[in-house]
């Protein structure tokens, strides 16, 4: 299910001051993932990977606060060749290292570029951490907003900076909600209450194109980024 009640799927991409790479050509455009810890960060940047390698070149870089757990996954998972996914490991809370002090990610995005570019895409997924979760634009240029129904279909009506203005919300497991009690059609109305004209997802990994939607969305934004 996509709710979309703009046009343009949220409007056209953000565009940072340093579009270019010191060599002049244009970088690549970075897309945030951020949600609370089990809400299908991981399994949603695999399901993109997939969905998109065969069309542009990315990479991932992902944050584990004390171990490279979710890096380690996508490699088990062959999504992308291993030297285009890199972990950062943040040894402190989740936000800090994608809003406070980017530096390391920052250095594992551009030693990307360097060593396995040219690169259209890069992914940037945050460690698990809470609705208040939110990219610095000094980092990313968009950014995806990951929740479950499993975690109860209140948590669009509760707000906070991840749900509220993310560039795109993504309410994922919807396969789950008849066994949780979540009502999606509650939560669909929560999520265009609190978001006003940006864009909603509802998706279930469990089918095998499940990511479609959230994959077009970024399609979008490349397009946007290139044009």
């Amino acid at each position: 299910m996509h709710l979309d009640p703009s046009p343009s799927h949220g409007g056209p991409a953000a565009v940072s001051a340093d579009v270019r790479r010191p060599d002049g050509g244009r970088r690549a455009l970075r897309i945030g993932l951020g949600g609370p810890v089990g809400s299908g960060k991981t399994a949603t940047v695999a399901a993109l990977c997939r969905a998109l390698r065969d069309e542009v070149s990315l990479a991932v870089v992902t944050n584990d606060i004390y171990t490279r757990e979710d890096a380690e996954f996508l490699l088990r998972e062959a999504v992308l060749p291993p030297e285009r996914i890199t972990a950062v490991e943040t040894g402190a809370c989740p936000h800090t290292a994608i809003r406070d002090d980017i530096s390391a990610n920052l250095e594992a995005v551009e030693d990307l570029e360097d060593e396995a570019g040219p690169l259209d895409l890069i992914l940037v997924e945050s460690g698990g951490d809470n609705l208040t979760a939110t990219f610095s634009r000094g980092l990313v240029d968009a950014q995806i907003f990951v929740i479950d129904v499993a975690g109860g279909d209140d948590i669009p009506r509760k707000g906070g900076p991840g749900v509220t203005t993310a560039d795109l919300l993504v309410v994922n497991k919807t396969d789950l909600a008849p066994y949780v009690g979540s009502d999606l059609a509650r939560m669909a109305a929560d999520a265009r209450a609190q978001r006003a004209r940006l864009p909603v997802v509802f998706q279930s990994l469990r089918g095998e194109d499940g990511a479609r939607d959230v994959a077009d969305w970024v399609r979008e934004r490349l397009a946007a980024w290139v044009a």
